[in-house]
Parts: structure tokens; C-alpha cells; sequence
């Protein structure tokens, strides 16, 4: 049950910003739906393998290069589903913090009426 309600308010999200941003486009809300379950698990396989992947960057970066891997899974997520379209990489990290920063916000509000 708790995975349905992450996976309904990331959708919620994605429409928001897709609403907001010129540089992102959805087609409508069950295309947020599949778009967050897509993001769900792009960032539980692939997420971890790129991060293994580029260890010694990120550790340079100070973490900042996980940013990036975050863009680049957008980007994958957008050439996956047909009704999301990202206009760029710059877009896609733009995105991405938006979308980390409210994520971040509505899960903790929702975390802390459940106690």
C-alpha cells in the first residue's frame, strides 16, 4: 500500500511539473502514472549500477555527479514512454531537483500523518 501511494503522489508530481516546465511535456495523468512507475524502477535497477559504474567521479564530485545520473535517468525515462518528453539535459536535471525536492516534502508529510 505504500508503494501504490509513492507511486500516486510521484505521479502527481510529474503532471505538476510537466505543467509548470516549458522543457517537459506529458500527455495526461495515467501517463504520470506509468512514468512514475517506470522512475521507481529505473532508480531501483539501473540507478545503482551507474552509481557503481561512476564511484571514482562521484567521490571526486563530492556527490554532485549523482545529480547527472538522476538527469540521465530521466532522459532514459523519456525515450521509454511515449507520452513524457524532455526537451534536454538541462531540463532533465532541472526536473529531476524539482522533482527530489517535492518528493522529499509530500513523502514526509505523508510519513508524519501515518504516526
Amino acid at each position: 500500500m505504500k508503494t501504490i501511494l509513492k507511486i500516486l503522489i510521484t505521479a502527481f508530481i510529474v503532471v505538476a511539473l510537466a505543467n509548470l516546465l516549458s522543457g517537459v511535456a506529458i500527455n495526461n495523468y495515467f501517463t504520470g502514472l506509468i512514468v512514475a512507475a517506470v522512475l521507481g524502477l529505473m532508480n531501483l535497477i539501473v540507478k545503482p549500477i551507474l552509481v557503481m559504474l561512476t564511484l571514482p567521479v562521484t567521490v571526486v564530485t563530492f556527490g554532485l555527479f549523482l545529480l547527472v545520473i538522476n538527469a540521465i535517468i530521466i532522459l532514459m525515462v523519456d525515450g521509454l514512454i511515449g507520452g513524457f518528453y524532455v526537451e534536454g539535459f538541462w531540463w532533465a536535471l532541472f526536473f529531476s531537483l524539482l522533482l527530489s525536492f517535492f518528493q522529499s516534502v509530500l513523502f514526509s508529510v505523508f510519513k508524519d500523518k501515518k504516526s
